[in-house]
């Protein structure tokens, strides 16, 4: 019988290395050197980012030598973007045609209840977090002029913004979806004059394309074009192996960017570093909000959402979560958890062994719905901004944050600073003004990056369940086979030997046998 081993707490076929029994420490050494290569080479890529930005932060380049400088980070960015269309499509539309619908209603049934579950407890630590650290509070003197900050407010409706949400759910063209998505913007409109002769306007919505992607559109239409092979039976079978195909190769080419991800998270972090004015200045100002946010991101992945996975697996969390090193890192340097997703589903599948099934049907949708991270920073912002203006917060307008904190989280952009125009959507929501956005934007950079590990995070540990509630039913689904083929078995034994044995079944066999006549007359 073939060996077994755990994969990062997921059993795995044990290697030919295992085997042959224990090895040298050097060989030891050098396996394990070759088995994490790509990991201490992102590691690296970050430590030696911070100390290439420190060097030359101290030369003060000019705006067009530091955009030379990140030249090769905006490289690595604009690989993992070129590979998102292909992989969340073609990934979902082969996952969702390799399930049957039973399985496929189940698993997206536990996976959007875990999202929204993991997401609420998320908002409720950030809104508790904002209260007892009270970031806004002795902070009214503190405005966007004298942090030379440029404005950023938002006047849409908090009906419109959720209105814009279902409307992208259907794109009206799948080709502009892949790189714009509607929004909805404002115009006044005259409708008359008042008494005194004024004119009168009216603020009248109108639909616009804006430019990002319309993730959530290309999402819907992949799943539902997936079921729709599977319900074809044998006519859909070769276009189902035309999206699996495409996948492996999109899989593939993820590979090869991946050993570009230590260059490239390299030039990230240092040309941030570089880009970096008034640190000092804003780290003062900002300093309990920026500390309420990241001790959020560290409460709840570092604790929450691992007593979660082990509440369901009953396996170590941490050591699932070794194996997510490399997209982690990614996560960090790019702030983005759509780019993120390539390296995501390639580490989860090859280091935790998760059912490739599994990880490319719930991963691309946890990087559109799931996030966390972003929940926590906006429900924190959203009370920051309300205790820097004074306004005390009633019950009924808590229970708002947490609750459109929870929905506006999943429409936002997996990119980096698009949780930002959401926390405009909490505001309006409670009747605060948005001129105070500026202040996030300014330090965002700082929390957008344990934002992005934090949403990156639950989405890895959610098809981790997903795969251990797959493997449960499978297991259980075998068992019940080889009961019912044990009783077949032991029925097969009893009419032999009821044929065998039984005087009154020879009679007649024999009686049945010799005269046609009775057999018409039993029938």
């Amino acid at each position: 019988m073939e060996g077994k081993s755990e994969i990062n707490g997921h059993a795995g076929p044990a290697s030919a290395a295992e085997r042959r029994g224990p090895r040298r420490p050097r060989e030891r050494l050098v396996g394990f050197l070759r088995r994490n290569l790509l990991v201490i080479l992102t590691v690296s890529g970050v430590l030696l980012g911070v100390g290439l930005g420190m060097a030359v932060r101290a030369t003060s380049l000019s705006r067009a030598q530091m955009s030379h400088f990140a030249f090769p980070g905006e490289m690595l960015l604009r690989m993992l973007k070129m590979i998102i269309v292909p992989l969340v499509v073609c990934s979902l539309v082969s996952g969702a045609a390799s399930l049957d619908t039973r399985s496929l209603g189940k698993l997206g049934g536990i996976a959007l209840a875990y999202f929204l579950l993991t997401t609420l407890i998320a908002s409720g630590i950030g809104v508790a977090l904002a209260f007892i650290v009270q970031p806004g509070v002795g902070a009214g003197a503190l405005n966007t002029n004298s942090l030379r900050l440029e404005r950023v407010s938002s006047d849409k409706e908090t009906v419109d913004s959720f209105l814009d949400l279902a409307r992208n759910l259907f794109p009206a063209n799948l080709v502009a979806a892949a790189f714009r998505s509607y929004a909805t913007e404002y115009k006044m409109v005259a409708v008359g004059n008042d008494t005194n002769g004024t004119a009168l306007y009216q603020k009248v919505p109108y639909g616009t394309e804006s430019d990002g992607m319309n993730i959530l559109g290309l999402v819907l239409f992949a799943m539902v074009f997936g079921v729709a092979l599977r319900k074809l039976g044998d006519e859909g079978e070769e276009l189902i192996r035309f999206f699996n195909a495409f996948n492996e190769a999109t899989m593939v080419i993820v590979s090869w960017i991946m050993w570009y991800i230590p260059i490239g998270i390299m030039f990230l972090v240092g040309s941030k570093i570089v880009e970096m004015e008034d640190v000092v200045l804003l780290v003062a100002s900002l300093g309990k909000y920026i500390f309420a946010s990241i001790l959020g991101h560290i409460i709840h992945g570092g604790i929450i959402l691992p007593l979660i996975y082990f509440a369901f697996t009953r396996k170590n969390p941490f050591s699932f979560l070794s194996g997510l090193i490399t997209p982690l890192t990614t996560a960090f340097a790019t702030c983005s958890s759509s780019a993120t997703l390539p390296s995501m589903i390639k580490c989860v599948e090859e280091k935790n062994g998760v059912d490739k099934r599994i990880s490319r049907f719930i991963l691309p949708i946890g990087a559109t719905v799931n996030m966390d991270g972003a929940a926590i920073f906006q429900c924190i912002a959203a009370v920051f901004i309300a205790q820097l203006n004074d306004v005390e917060l009633n019950a009924g307008q808590i229970f708002t944050i947490l609750v459109t904190a929870t929905a506006s989280s999943v429409g936002a952009a997996g990119i980096p600073a698009g949780g930002i125009i959401t926390i405009a959507i909490i505001l309006e929501a409670i009747g605060l003004p948005t001129n105070d956005l500026s202040l996030m934007l300014a330090v965002d950079w700082i929390v957008d990056r344990t934002t992005t590990m934090v949403n990156v995070e639950g989405d890895a540990l959610g098809a981790g369940i997903l795969h251990h509630i797959n493997q449960l039913e499978i297991n259980k689904k075998k068992q019940e086979e080889g009961e019912l083929a044990e009783v077949r078995v032991d029925t097969v034994a009893n009419v032999q030997a009821e044929e065998e044995t039984s005087p009154l079944f020879t009679h007649q066999t024999k009686a049945l046998e010799a005269t046609p006549e009775a057999i018409e007359s039993v029938l």
